[in-house]
């Protein structure tokens, strides 16, 4: 058997920054072992796969598909980067004929349309509540340190705990934090949380203006550092739109790769996130 895949880069438009996703499109389903097994392989954050929902569609003319995503320990329930490489894989790379495409996922119908050299996806959004910080003592020290905090917020349906440092911190804080995902991971077995946000307020009047800042780290995924989040983005998002009482936001994920997120919450609990995507590699797995 042989399945073609491709690396694509994604929220940026430069190779080699953004989030790297691999995209498999798929003549037909797998099993979910042979899915694991492949993610695994890839060893990226995500590995996606495709495929279609009526059997008489092709990745040319077809405008609903099923997707799915794998880190390399287990399949997840949403992720952005990799729809968006997706989409970009059928736009680009399948020539799709279509304005827009749905991806009937775990996380519901997700639409992607085109957007000037980019993609606007469709996602939940998904609000956080705010918490006592004594009750993530352990996984905030094992994170920040000493910094000074202002919130902790969590998002019960996806799992992603929020940590907002304090304005008083420069930018620097947070990008020069280094974060033992060992120990992160240790420091809360409870299930409760499944993903960290490291988030600061931005600096909107500085070029090119960006409204907050962020950082996620994953390793109860397998993910020790994610470079760029899209669901991230649905907690962030939502309680930046809030503190700064702003619909439009720019975004910026300071990884060491490091990308940019257009994002726009709506009145219907749903937010659009913007980005670019970059194909890296074309290649086929031979099994």
């Amino acid at each position: 058997m042989e399945i073609q895949v491709f690396t694509l880069d994604a929220f940026t438009n430069l190779p080699f920054k953004g989030n790297p996703a691999a995209i498999c499109p798929l003549m037909h389903e797998l099993s979910d072992d042979l899915y694991q097994k492949i993610a695994v392989e890839m060893n990226l954050s995500e590995t996606a796969f495709i495929t279609r929902i009526n059997p008489s569609d092709s990745f040319t003319t077809g405008s609903r598909f099923k997707l799915r995503w794998f880190t390399p320990t287990n399949e997840v329930n949403l992720c952005g980067h990799a729809t968006l490489a997706s989409a970009a894989v059928l736009f680009n790379c399948k020539k799709n004929v279509n304005p827009k495409l749905v991806f009937e996922t775990r996380s519901g119908d997700l639409a992607v349309t085109q957007q000037g050299e980019g993609y606007l996806m469709d996602f939940p959004l998904n609000p956080p509540t705010q918490q006592d910080p004594n009750d993530f003592r352990d996984i905030i020290q094992a994170a920040v340190g000493n910094l000074p905090i202002q919130d902790v917020y969590l998002s019960s349906t996806t799992k992603k705990l929020m940590v907002r440092l304090a304005d008083s911190c420069d930018r620097s804080a947070l990008t020069s934090l280094r974060v033992d995902p060992v120990a992160l991971q240790s420091s809360d077995r409870s299930g409760r949380v499944k993903g960290l946000i490291l988030t600061m307020k931005g600096s909107p009047d500085c070029q090119p203006g960006y409204d907050f800042y962020s950082r996620y780290f994953a390793p109860w995924n397998g993910i020790p550092e994610d470079p760029v989040t899209g669901s991230a983005h649905t907690v962030l998002g939502s309680y930046w739109s809030e503190k700064l009482g702003k619909k439009r936001m720019l975004a910026y994920q300071c990884s060491r790769r490091g990308g940019e997120l257009e994002l726009e919450v709506r009145d219907d609990g749903r937010i659009n996130i913007g980005g670019q995507a970059v194909t890296v590699l074309l290649g086929t797995i031979t099994l």
